[in-house]
């Protein structure tokens, strides 16, 4: 399974009349007037900033913040703190050889998460995945019927971790634009069966424009038992997208990482602007936020320029 995704960063295409007006062609004397294309090219970028606690930094004005493109700086020209976009999130749970204890007990905690995030305008999907991927909800805020799908999860052998990350930012690239998109993941970062590359994987998860949290559950604590290639390739993916990665001591603390990403999600920045120069179709931009203090920022360092049609 190889998912493909819109290349594009946030855009807007408006087919302008003369007279301003959006929409095709118009008639004027019998003759047809030409349209004229327009091209908007806002990139947005969403930003969370934390405290030395890793508390949300909020009431921050728009001039505390800087925002640079391939090193040269951009003009803020959108600004929203504490954004009240909705939410299109995808949650996936990696279920290959889990015990079934623990998979009950990870039913329960997505499931109370469930609750906590979906908000009204917010739609919500359940993935579950081994070496095959199962999505056991479309996206939905019928929260009772989502927490029945978390609670579905069962064990499979084998682990297609870039299959999934790859699946969920298809699906999320196919949600209507405006809102926020978000790949909840929870794995043990091991991957064994995938047919999507890292380098497929990393590249649809940008181009998806979804924030991607991740919640590494390591069965052995000692490096010698971890996958530590596969949370390095997942700390690479994260990064890139603006989410961020955590790694609970043990299965009990999984409620409170899920509070942790709620908690960022309802506090985060919208930080638009213009390219200054208009960046080659399809190739990777390089992002730079910062804001002075003594501040911890998740935002996506990367996206893709669009492909015009």
């Amino acid at each position: 399974m190889r998912a493909t995704a819109p290349l594009c960063a946030a855009a807007l295409c408006l087919l302008v009349s003369p007279a301003g007006a959006p929409g095709g062609p118009r008639q004027e004397g019998g003759r047809q007037r030409p349209r004229i294309k327009t091209e908007v090219n806002l990139v947005n970028i969403l930003t969370s900033v934390l405290d030395k606690n890793g508390r949300p930094v909020v009431d921050l004005p728009v001039g505390a913040f800087q925002i640079s493109e391939e090193g040269v700086p951009q003009k803020i020209e959108r600004f929203e703190a504490e954004t009240n976009q909705p939410l299109d999130l995808a949650l996936m749970i990696d279920t290959s050889l889990s015990a079934q204890k623990e998979l009950k007990f990870e039913g329960e905690a997505a499931a109370h998460f469930i609750r906590q995030v979906v908000r009204p305008g917010d739609r919500l999907a359940v993935f579950q995945f081994s070496d095959v991927i199962e999505q056991l909800s479309e996206f939905s805020d019928n929260v009772p019927a989502l927490q029945a799908a978390a609670r579905r999860i069962t064990t499979g052998a084998g682990t297609a971790m870039y299959d999934a990350l790859s699946l969920g930012a298809q699906q999320l690239g196919r949600r209507p634009a405006g809102r926020r998109r978000v790949i909840v993941l929870v794995t043990d970062a091991g991957e064994t069966t995938s047919s999507s590359s890292f380098d497929e994987t990393r590249r649809s998860a940008v181009a998806s424009e979804a924030l991607i949290y991740t919640i590494v559950v390591q069965p052995m604590k000692s490096e010698n038992g971890r996958n530590t290639a596969g949370e390095h390739a997942l700390e690479t993916i994260t990064d890139s997208t603006g989410g961020a990665m955590y790694f609970p001591d043990d299965l009990s603390e999984l409620d409170a990482m899920y509070e942790r990403i709620d908690r960022e999600l309802r506090t985060q920045y919208l930080l638009g602007y213009y390219p200054n120069t208009k960046p080659p179709a399809g190739s990777y931009r390089h992002v730079e936020v910062r804001v002075a203090g003594n501040y911890t920022l998740h935002y996506r360092k990367t996206y893709l320029a669009r492909v015009s049609p």
